[in-house]
Parts: C-alpha cells; sequence; structure tokens
C-alpha cells in the first residue's frame, strides 16, 4: 500500500503535540498569574476620591477611633459609612472654607450623599458579617491592615478566598483581647500562644464549609 504521508510528518506532529501542551501551560500560568495580581485583586492600589480622607491623619493623627465613623461595625454585618453630618460635626468648625471639602458643604446643603469609591468590594456572592469578627477578636487590621498608616486608603489583603480559608483554618494568629481590636497598633511578642488562649476561651472554631461565606 502506497505511503500517504511523508516520514516528516511524524515529526511534524510530535512538535504540534508538545507546542499544544507547552501553549496552554504558558496559557494557564498567564491566567492565574493575571487572577493573583493587583490589575484583578485591587491589592496595593490607590483609587481616587470624590475628598482624599486620610486615615492615617484622623485616626493616628487625631486619635479619632474607628467607630466614631464606622458606627454599625460592632452590630451588623457592614460597618457602615458615615452621612455627611458626621464630617461636618468636626469640619463646621475646622477648615470649614478648604476647597478640598467642597463636595462635603455641597452634599450637606443638598443632601446628596458623596459617592465614594469602595475599596474592598466583595462580590455579591460572598457574605462577610463585620460584627462577628470584631466580636471574636479580629482586628480591623488584619483584614484592612494598617489603616493609621494610610493616608490614602487601599486595599492591603488580596480577599482571595484562600487568603479566608487560611484564617478560619488557622484562627489563633489573628486573634487578639477583644479590647484591642481597634488599636491598630496592638503587638505581642507570641502571637500564636495569645490566640490559641483565646480561641480556648472564647470556643473559637471557624466554620469552613461553603455555606458559611456562600449563601
Amino acid at each position: 500500500m502506497p505511503q500517504i504521508f511523508h516520514r516528516s510528518t511524524n515529526t511534524v506532529a510530535r512538535v504540534s503535540l508538545f507546542g499544544a501542551v507547552f501553549f496552554i501551560g504558558v496559557l494557564g500560568w498567564v491566567f492565574v498569574t493575571l487572577d493573583r495580581s493587583s490589575y484583578a485583586t485591587g491589592q496595593g492600589v490607590t483609587i481616587k476620591q470624590p475628598v482624599p480622607f486620610s486615615h492615617d491623619h484622623h485616626t493616628a493623627g487625631l486619635g479619632i477611633d474607628c467607630r466614631y465613623c464606622h458606627t454599625s461595625v460592632e452590630v451588623e454585618a457592614a460597618a457602615g459609612i458615615p452621612p455627611t453630618a458626621t464630617c461636618m460635626s468636626c469640619h463646621k468648625l475646622i477648615w470649614n472654607d478648604s476647597e478640598m471639602l467642597a463636595p462635603i458643604r455641597a452634599s450637606l446643603a443638598t443632601g446628596e450623599p458623596i459617592r465614594w469609591t469602595r475599596i474592598h468590594d466583595l462580590p455579591d456572592f460572598v457574605y462577610f458579617n463585620h460584627s462577628i469578627h470584631v466580636a471574636k477578636g479580629v482586628s480591623c487590621a488584619s483584614c484592612h491592615g494598617r489603616v493609621d498608616q494610610m493616608p490614602l486608603i487601599h486595599q492591603a489583603e488580596s480577599l482571595h478566598m484562600e487568603w479566608c480559608l487560611d484564617c478560619h483554618r488557622n484562627p489563633e494568629r489573628f486573634l487578639r483581647p477583644p479590647d484591642e481590636v481597634f488599636n491598630m497598633a496592638w503587638e505581642t511578642d507570641d502571637p500564636e500562644t495569645v490566640g490559641a488562649r483565646l480561641a480556648a476561651v472564647n470556643r473559637i472554631q471557624p466554620r469552613i464549609d461553603c455555606s458559611t461565606c456562600h449563601r
């Protein structure tokens, strides 16, 4: 029977198969790299806001407690965004003519809320409750980073599911005494030992089943 394909076709087929596998591998690597990059997660990216509010100045500089603005963080799922009246409770007397605060004055005058751009924006299919984490001794800094050192706020962590699961599987590293939850500068020489004791005393056993976050 006559030979239909030239012998070199075998080499071409092998090279093509190897090239296809290599191409798929590189494509997968590119996808994973992009998925973990700040381009996809927003980690470390500073986003322009209507007013350049400085957490560094207000918390570390002036000593304002997180709960003064985020009033519902201890009792509700959402931490809450302060209304314009909260801002003006101070700024009606301080820097009340500043051009930087013009949007705040306009918001108070018109009743139109400031259109802040959300930084820590979880997907709609993810449920997160601030109050339960705060009550169990998880600090703001564990998720949001040292916001007291951020002139302009940015997302400190990736917020990937594996990041959340890592905390739920090993909560001891992220626990602190309840009265230190809002103290951004709190430190201990042995966080795991302190965390293990707090986890035992408070019977902290975080769930890792899907329905915990996906409801």
